[in-house]
């Protein structure tokens, strides 16, 4: 392995250079007027695959935007990875809180601050190098296989069928994403849960035109107050859900689990300064940690109606809108609670509007094994490069397609991030750390190394 390790010594500056070719393709899966720079961040991912030391690469158009896809087989007797990636990112907006241009990687004080360094460009590229410093080394000890999407950020919905009709392509023994958080630097983790999600859509419509707050106002139900009541009735004092059945399957944790969970590292004084607040919140009895990763959760994305431009229009307006997400954990499903929360809202409805709920997208929480080989693996990988053991933890975000590569493939995936909560992914000024960049093309080989050496 120490081949591999001088090469990549050898052409970090190379490595970096190629990560920001990458980030200045804008693109933003979410909105059409980027379908362009879609193909063309796949096309990018497709030759430097080649570059790296890929037998087979290919562009998977679908009914939306491209999938790229590459393997190397070494021998078919030999264990496989599939790594999974995604090259798509979360619009940039708003453009004007950005210290820099979003589309225009920079290095501030040792972190790469633009859209995608961290979520997921900068991760899922780290598996390009580290596959291309063992493939030129020929230190590569297991098949691999690449499958990089476009469409994480919005649900994944080309994903299923294509799995569908290329599961013997894909067929793995171990799915490797990095896609997820370190506790801090020099406390490695590892994820071990993930929560699942529930993401709606509700509109509510009061008159049949917006109407002059003046003439009409006291006497219209104005659809915007109406939603934010509504709203305000999703939680009581104690932070708790109100959605009738929201907690009936929630997995509580046992006081030794909560104890184990305690162990690791947090500082609520500096949890608090770096976000620039003077309090939290959050459901009653449970620490910080705890509301972030096993506990349930409903927030408001996005609020709009009436008018918001520069100045005054004084309207009563026909319609609000709000994009409302639940993270859920682990016997919760996403179906189940958006036909929950449906009924909820539409009951607590005041009379003179009417509401409507449209689900976008969902995911199902997950718990991975600590006693699998992956797991194994990827513990003995980053305490050789860390030189300490990781702590096993669960994030409070979602990756709907653990579950899906789960269900339709029977693979179990292993997640080995490096990001930090600090790199304000799907926020302005989005960062990704130099140290998390490189010691994430470290460490990739040597999973790869112990996995096949555990799989014997």
């Amino acid at each position: 392995m120490q081949q591999t390790q001088n090469y990549i010594q050898a052409n970090k500056q190379r490595f970096l250079d190629e990560l920001f070719e990458l980030i200045r393709i804008p693109s933003v899966s979410a909105a059409a007027e980027y379908k362009d720079n879609m193909l063309r961040a796949a096309t990018f991912i497709e030759q430097q695959l080649q570059q790296a030391g890929a037998d087979r690469t290919e562009i998977c158009f679908t009914n939306h935007h491209p999938i790229v896809y590459a393997e190397k087989i070494i021998a078919p007797q030999l264990p496989t990875v599939l790594v999974y990636g995604h090259y798509d990112v979360q619009p940039a907006d708003p453009i004007e809180l950005w210290d820099s241009p979003p589309f225009e990687p920079i290095i501030k004080n040792g972190k790469i601050y633009a859209r995608g360094a961290c979520d997921d460009k900068g991760q899922m590229y780290m598996h390009i190098k580290a596959f291309e410093a063992m493939t030129a080394t020929k230190e590569l000890p297991c098949n691999v296989k690449f499958i990089i999407e476009g469409e994480e950020e919005i649900g994944s919905e080309s994903l299923p069928y294509f799995i569908q009709q290329n599961a013997e392509k894909l067929k793995a023994d171990v799915l490797l994403i990095s896609d997820t958080n370190m506790i801090a630097n020099d406390v490695p983790s590892i994820t071990v849960g993930l929560r699942g999600i529930t993401y709606v859509q509700v509109e509510v419509s009061g008159p049949n035109r917006d109407l002059h707050s003046g003439t009409y106002g006291g006497a219209v139900v104005n659809p915007i107050n109406a939603l934010c009541e509504m709203i305000a009735k999703l939680k009581d004092t104690d932070g708790r859900i109100t959605i009738p059945g929201f907690y009936d399957k929630v997995v509580e944790l046992s006081a030794t689990e909560r104890a184990s969970m305690a162990e690791a590292p947090f500082d609520v004084a500096t949890y608090k300064a770096d976000l620039g607040v003077e309090a939290l919140a959050g459901e009653k009895g449970y620490s910080v940690p705890e509301l972030t990763s096993i506990r349930p959760t409903l927030d408001v994305n996005g609020i709009w109606g009436g008018y918001t431009g520069e100045g005054s229009k004084t309207v009563i307006p026909a319609k609000a809108y709000a994009k409302i997400s639940m993270r859920l954990v682990p016997n919760q499903t996403s179906a189940e609670i958006a036909q929950q929360f449906t009924e909820h809202f539409k009951a607590i409805a005041p009379k003179g509007v009417q509401v409507k709920v449209d689900f976008h997208h969902g995911a199902e929480p997950i718990v991975t094994s600590v006693g699998s080989i992956a797991y194994k693996a990827a513990e003995m990988a980053m305490e050789k490069t860390f030189g300490k053991k990781p702590i096993p933890q669960r994030s409070g975000g979602s990756i709907p397609v653990v579950q899906l590569f789960n269900d339709m493939l029977g693979v179990n995936a292993v997640l080995m991030g490096f990001g930090l909560d600090s790199d304000a992914i799907h926020s302005p000024n989005e960062n990704f750390g130099l140290f998390n960049y490189y010691k994430g093309i470290e460490t990739i080989p040597y999973f790869y190394y112990y996995f096949a050496e555990l799989s014997k």
